[in-house]
C-alpha cells in the first residue's frame, strides 16, 4: 500500500518539531511544500527530494503529492504549525477519497496558537476560539458574525492572518467589530516570526492592537474580561485559586 503523510511542522525550527514529524520527514523519500516552509526543513533532511509550488496552488500541491506517493515513492506534505489547523490535512483527505491504492496519515504539529501563546504567558488558559482572518475562502461577513460571537460568548480568541498586503486593513477592521462588545482596554498580545531569527511578542489593549503593523506571519491574541497583564505576560486565569482555597481544585488538564 502506498502511503502519504500530510505533516505538521510546527513553527519551523527544530526544537518545536515533534519527534513524530521528525521520524516522518526522515522516513519520507519526497517532501512537498510550499516553498517558505521547505526552506525551513531542508537544513534538517538535506538528502530528500523536495516538490514545491507557489501560495494558492494548494490543490495543484497536494495533487502532486498524491501522484508522487502512488508512484512508490515514500511522500510526506509538510504545513506549518498543525496539518490540520488551516493546512492540508482537509484537502489531501478530501481528493484522495476513493483511492483504493493509497493510505494517508496525519502528523499532528504545534499550531501558531500554542507556540504563540506560549511565548505571551498564558493567553488561552481558559475556553478560547481560533480564527483566521484571511477572506481569500471564507467571505468577509462569515468572519465578522464569527468575531461578534466569539466577543459576545465571552471566549479569547488566536487570530491567525491578520494582514496582507493586499488586506492591509483587516486587522483594524476586526478590532472595530471587537470594540463594540469589549472594553478598549482589554488585555491583548501579538506573537511574531514564531521560532525564528525575528521571534517577538509584545502585549497591548484591544485599543493599541487595532494599529499593530501585523502581517501574514503574525498571531493575534485577543483577551476576555479576565485576561490581565502580569508584568509583560498576558495570563487568563482558569480560577485555580478560588477553587484551591475552597479544597475543591483541579481539573481537566491540571
Amino acid at each position: 500500500m502506498n502511503k502519504l503523510y500530510v505533516v505538521g511542522i510546527g513553527p519551523g525550527n527544530a526544537e518545536d518539531m515533534t519527534l513524530r514529524a521528525a521520524k516522518t520527514l526522515e522516513w519520507a523519500e519526497v517532501i512537498v511544500g510550499y516553498q517558505v516552509y521547505n526552506d525551513l526543513v531542508r537544513p534538517l533532511f538535506p538528502n530528500k527530494e523536495y516538490l514545491q509550488t507557489p501560495m494558492r496552488r494548494e490543490t495543484e500541491r497536494c495533487l502532486l503529492a498524491i501522484e508522487t506517493a502512488r508512484s512508490g515513492k515514500k511522500t510526506a506534505v509538510i504545513c506549518s504549525g498543525d496539518a490540520g489547523v488551516y493546512g492540508m490535512a482537509s484537502l489531501i483527505l478530501e481528493l484522495s477519497e476513493g483511492i483504493s491504492d493509497l493510505e494517508v496519515g496525519i502528523v499532528p504539529g504545534v499550531t501558531a496558537a500554542l507556540s504563540g501563546g506560549a511565548l505571551l504567558g498564558a493567553p488561552l488558559g481558559h475556553d478560547f476560539a481560533v480564527l483566521s482572518l484571511s477572506d481569500a475562502l471564507t467571505p468577509w461577513q462569515t468572519i465578522e458574525k464569527r468575531l461578534r460571537h466569539c466577543a459576545q460568548a465571552g471566549l479569547c480568541m488566536a487570530i491567525y492572518n491578520p494582514a496582507s498586503h493586499k488586506r492591509p486593513d483587516h486587522l483594524k477592521r476586526a478590532c472595530d467589530i471587537l470594540l463594540a462588545y469589549l472594553p478598549p482596554e482589554t488585555a491583548c498580545g501579538v506573537a511574531a516570526d514564531i521560532g525564528r531569527e525575528n521571534e517577538r511578542a509584545e502585549t497591548m489593549t484591544l485599543k493599541e492592537l487595532r494599529d499593530y503593523p501585523a502581517d501574514m506571519f503574525t498571531t493575534v491574541f485577543v483577551g476576555t474580561a479576565d485576561t490581565r497583564f502580569l508584568g509583560k505576560r498576558l495570563v487568563t486565569p482558569r480560577g485555580y485559586k478560588s477553587t484551591d482555597e475552597t479544597g475543591k481544585g483541579g481539573s481537566d488538564g491540571a
